[in-house]
């Protein structure tokens, strides 16, 4: 690696890939000439908000890792990609976006995650500290000049005003307030942003609020992150805030990280006078050879991470009365008061009170979303508890878990017979509800629930949709290796969802991922669930009760760890979809390697443990 480069070093291609809704969305790629020897390496590169790819070719050179690949993208509705300017559906359809692109440059360069460096700034930096957290791909390193977790928008009530704004005029625009020499002391770069034709003022008033909200949720949990990272950050920056920034940083789990605060520097740190540039551009070729440098983290490594993370750390804190301060306890108390003299007024309420709130009863009555109640206001104290963030991604969980499931069977070659097998299947609405649209498939389907009355609904709703499958119903616990036979015929897909979140204990999923492995045929998938954050915690485990009677208290399992165990029995996510405010995910993997050497789990399987219901 070399200090400095010529254009000479590369060969500068201009492509573009499809996108999750078939957007095709502009990019460019340096090809090195002359590669390093070893398994192909790159950076890839996310431009400032409002900004396009074009104006990252510098900072390649710059860099000068003459032996590595680079790629830039155009965001959505950036540069040459198409869109309204500054809009998209939203910001997590953007770091969406991200995923994809991703994933296309694995598959069309042949360049592993593992080996990968993502060099990020501002609002981009944002986009990469989501993509971190949503859908933890296991890249070496992450550079983010001054991201942009709270922008300064000067005027009072901002944000309250776009928000009202936005239910009053859906597609409202705001223009930046940003002039170039808020971003630079350089004058020829100030000269260079004002004269380029493909940098857009403009930006959706709904993306802006919802990359608010992101960045927020994310700053709050970036413990769940684990992945190395360099923090740039301006001193002198009027565009977004240090704080925000600090506590990103002290929050991150990550044992290799370093925050460098730039004197007399504005926001544009990579565009900046020679100086402020050259101190950016020195740490940032430190950090990235010593990414490279240092191997990841063993995926074993994440096994203990229910005893040893800040997610079990939080559940002690709540199980030991330690955790929320006097006003949010206090809060707390009075909304579980009002529960029980108010709750039974609810259908809902009164199906979790009494059967608890993590039950298939509760669940199946959630998915059904119909308020009703007692007394008239029963219906409006049901549609609210309904309308709940974590319910409402309960419905969403649903919706794309059969979508997922149902690409996996559209991709089945349709003359072969198909095996579906639902570990925990509760009432089986997930597999029945999507089997119904395969009718003219050759697919055999396994249901296999802890809980006898359980598999009774599903038989329910398998007569009511009159479906001609065969379906066989089973009482086994997820959790016991004896319910997975070694001597039966392999399966096709196994859906696990909404099991794992229920319990803290990394053994007992690893004892049934073990399982799932066995039953899996080469090539066959996996559809498994996640919940690696809830903004609600302590309010759930102070208020309300699981199917034993006792509070409802959750760790979060981050989706690195999730994504960890599995592949740790030798299974490969290759598809992930992220619900409202990344609360839960799901998740597709493939079998089609054994686990590595050294990363398989060593340790015994623990005792059976009987489990609730899934879904």
């Amino acid at each position: 690696m070399t200090s400095s480069s010529t254009p000479a070093a590369w060969q500068i291609l201009e492509s573009g890939f499809d996108s999750f809704d078939q957007t095709r969305l502009f990019y460019r790629a340096w090809t090195p000439l002359r590669p390093a020897a070893g398994a192909p390496r790159a950076l890839v590169f996310l431009h400032r908000g409002h900004e396009h790819s074009g104006r990252i070719a510098p900072l390649v050179e710059q860099l000068g890792f003459t032996g590595h690949w680079a790629f830039a993208w155009d965001a959505r509705g950036h540069g040459h990609s198409p869109g309204a300017r500054g809009d998209a559906p939203s910001f997590q359809a953007v770091v969406q976006d991200f995923e994809v692109f991703v994933r296309h440059l694995q598959a069309q360069y042949g360049i592993a995650a593992e080996d990968m460096v993502v060099v990020a700034n501002s609002v981009g930096a944002v986009i990469a500290a989501t993509w971190l957290h949503d859908y933890a791909p296991r890249v070496r390193g992450v550079v983010m000049a001054a991201a942009a977790f709270d922008i300064n928008l000067y005027v009072p009530l901002a944000k309250p005003a776009l928000r009202l704004g936005l239910r009053l005029n859906p597609g409202l625009n705001v223009t930046s307030y940003i002039r170039s020499d808020m971003l630079t002391h350089s004058r020829v770069q100030a000269e260079a942003y004002d004269a380029d034709p493909l940098i857009t003022r403009n930006i959706s008033a709904r993306v802006l609020i919802d990359l608010a909200d992101t960045a927020a949720r994310v700053v709050a949990d970036a413990q769940a992150i684990d992945t190395p990272v360099l923090m740039l950050v301006a001193d002198k920056d009027y565009v977004v805030k240090q704080t925000p920034q600090r506590l990103f940083f002290d929050r991150l789990a990550s044992t290799l990280k370093r925050y460098l605060v730039i004197a007399d520097c504005h926001h544009a740190i990579f565009y900046e006078d020679a100086a402020q540039r050259e101190a950016a551009l020195q740490a940032s070729r430190a950090f990235i050879e010593e990414c490279f440098a240092q191997a990841l983290p063993p995926l074993s490594a994440y096994e203990s991470a229910d005893v040893d993370s800040a997610s079990a750390r939080t559940l002690a804190a709540m199980q030991q009365g330690r955790a929320g301060g006097a006003l949010e306890n206090a809060f707390n108390g009075l909304q579980k008061a009002m529960l029980g003299r108010l709750g039974h007024l609810s259908d809902g309420m009164r199906i979790g009170m009494a059967q608890g709130f993590d039950s298939g009863a509760s669940l199946d009555y959630v998915y059904r979303n119909q308020a009703g109640g007692r007394l008239g206001i029963g219906a409006v104290i049901d549609r609210g508890y309904l309308d709940a963030i974590g319910w409402r991604g309960i419905r969403q969980r649903k919706a794309q878990l059969q979508q997922l499931l149902g690409e996996l069977i559209a991709e089945h070659p349709q003359g072969q017979p198909l095996r579906i097998l639902d570990i925990a299947a509760g009432g089986g609405r997930y597999v029945l509800e999507t089997l119904k649209r395969f009718q003219d498939r050759d697919i055999a389907v396994m249901l296999r629930d802890v809980d006898e009355a359980n598999l009774a609904q599903a038989r329910q709703l398998a007569q009511a949709l009159q479906l001609r499958n065969p379906i066989v119903y089973e009482r086994r616990d997820a959790f016991d290796p004896a319910s997975y036979p070694k001597d039966e015929l392999p399966y096709d897909i196994v859906v696990v969802s909404g099991l794992y979140e229920l319990f803290s204990d990394n053994a007992r999923v690893l004892a049934s991922l073990r399982g799932i492995a066995g039953q899996l045929r080469p090539g066959g998938h996996l559809v498994y669930t996640g919940q690696p954050w809830h903004p609600q915690l302590l309010l759930i485990a102070q208020t309300l009760t699981n199917h034993l009677g006792q509070p409802w208290r959750m760790r979060p399992r981050p989706q690195a760890e999730m994504d960890a165990l599995v592949a740790s029995v030798g299974l490969r996510k290759v598809a992930s979809a992220v619900g409202i405010a990344g609360i839960f995910t799901v998740s597709v993997a493939r079998r089609d390697a054994a686990p590595r050497a050294g990363d398989s789990p060593a340790s015994s399987p623990p005792a059976p443990a009987s489990a609730p219901t899934g879904h």
